[in-house]
């Protein structure tokens, strides 16, 4: 009497599995397991080589701070902070002003909480701060103008900005509406946790 249900049940979980999977993002089969809806992922996973591609896209970047700098920032590389629970993106930077004989080359060095907004259904840099900026020479000089200037770069530039914008369709599933909860960052990645709306 079990051999006629056998196909439907595997039919029925192919067609869950590859519910999962059209999902736009690769998860695990444990992460396709939730107490809310048995496949519907409880969480999301995306790589630190996906925050490097979106982070990238804002760059190379040059602005006058104050009338006094010109700044340019390029090469943009990414890390994760997971005991922070933030992210960092380290800079080349290359500053120029009337105060300096030449430009002087410097590293800039900021690091940004993460939090989800819901108009844009993505994943933002919240309140990103400057951590350092390195300069030599004679722009050593002015190291409190830079950093002035480098946490103003880091406000206009990279606040709310994204990094992972959700397809409509990762969040919906069997007419139930979900959204992300909590952001953890781990060390070559970011989990977002999903929960029903």
């Amino acid at each position: 009497m079990t051999r006629p249900a056998a196909p439907a049940r595997r039919r029925f979980l192919r067609a869950a599995l590859t519910g999962c999977s059209v999902l736009g993002i690769t998860v695990s089969l444990a992460a396709c397991a939730s107490p809310t809806f048995p496949f519907m992922p409880s969480h999301y996973t995306f790589s630190q080589k996906q925050v490097q591609e979106a982070v990238q896209r804002k760059f190379p970047y040059q602005r006058t701070v104050s009338q006094v700098f010109d700044v340019a920032l390029s090469n943009p590389v990414v890390g994760m902070l997971p005991d922070a629970n933030r992210v960092q993106v380290k800079l080349d930077a290359r500053f120029a002003s009337p105060f300096l004989r030449q430009p002087v080359d410097g590293v800039f060095t900021l690091s940004s909480e993460l939090a989800y907004d819901a108009a844009s259904r993505s994943v933002i840099l919240k309140s990103p701060s400057v951590d350092n900026v390195s300069v030599s020479g004679e722009a050593q000089m002015y190291t409190q103008q830079i950093n002035a200037a480098a946490a103003l770069l880091a406000t206009q530039l990279l606040t709310n900005y994204p990094i992972y914008t959700f397809k409509p369709e990762q969040l919906q599933f069997a007419g139930v509406n979900y959204e992300p909860g909590t952001i953890t960052i781990l060390t070559n990645g970011i989990r977002v946790q999903i929960v029903e709306r």
